[in-house]
């Protein structure tokens, strides 16, 4: 199946969350976005993300995107509010809801948190940076995290993770692990808007014994909560990155 199809993610402003492949993602959701009908494909974000220029045709830094995005030709575009060394700054929410609004683009792409390249995470008080017009969130997980202790070498905020699943520091992280912390309103779920289509990830689905771990979460999710109808199964560094589509 197709990324974007699969994703729910060819129009509107998709938002993704989570640890595990969330900036491969956005760039792979960009470009293919930037290829098809939805030509006006831009990459923002609503905290800092590192430099991205080389994973689309231009980076515009302006206090004004809008301005930015009517004279942009070449797509997909990046668009950010400043730069502080190896990383830009993001804009507030509400600015992303202003682009959405002025019909200056085709799709939005936006990374909505951080995670420090861990493979999981729950989000903090203050996250995730939600814009309010977001159509589509990907809650992402990588599936290499199971099996592995929860602790900081894998997991971003693990005492927000093990206040969800019940496990203890160094624990070993099971599928239903996963599956809970994708599935809860203060997890993957979290001040997601009514309305808004969220569709989780497992990434870094790399072989037969992974997949199978993958469909065991992706049905526990499913199991838990209503919110979620699919989940995709990807290996995101892939040129066809969709593995399987585990659906209610």
């Amino acid at each position: 199946m197709d990324l974007l199809d699969a994703l729910r993610a060819k129009s509107g402003v998709v938002a993704v969350v989570g640890a595990g492949g969330k900036k491969t993602t956005l760039y792979a959701l960009a470009t293919r976005a930037a290829g098809g009908r939805a030509s006006r494909a831009v990459v923002t974000a609503t905290v800092r993300i590192p430099i991205f220029d080389r994973h689309v045709e231009s980076v515009a830094v302006t206090d004004d995107p809008i301005a930015a995005l009517k004279r942009t030709t070449t797509w997909p575009v990046g668009v950010v509010p400043k730069r502080e060394g190896d990383r830009y700054v993001g804009f507030e929410s509400g600015i992303v809801d202003d682009i959405a609004a002025a019909d200056v683009a085709d799709a939005v792409f936006v990374k909505a948190d951080g995670a420090r390249t861990r493979e999981f995470k729950a989000p903090d008080d203050r996250e995730p940076q939600l814009p309010r017009r977001v159509d589509t969130v990907i809650p992402i997980a990588s599936v290499r995290v199971v099996g592995a202790p929860l602790s900081e070498e894998s997991v971003h905020r693990p005492a927000r993770v093990a206040a969800i699943t019940g496990r203890g520091r160094g624990d070993p992280i099971r599928p239903v692990d996963v599956a809970r912390v994708l599935a809860s309103d203060r997890g993957g779920l979290k001040d997601v808007p009514a309305g808004a289509t969220v569709v989780p990830l497992l990434n870094k689905v790399d072989d037969a014994d992974l997949r199978a771990t993958a469909v065991e979460i992706a049905r526990e999710v499913i199991a838990r909560t209503p919110a979620v109808s699919r989940v995709v199964l990807a290996r995101m560094i892939a040129d066809d990155p969709v593995v399987d589509v585990v659906e209610a």
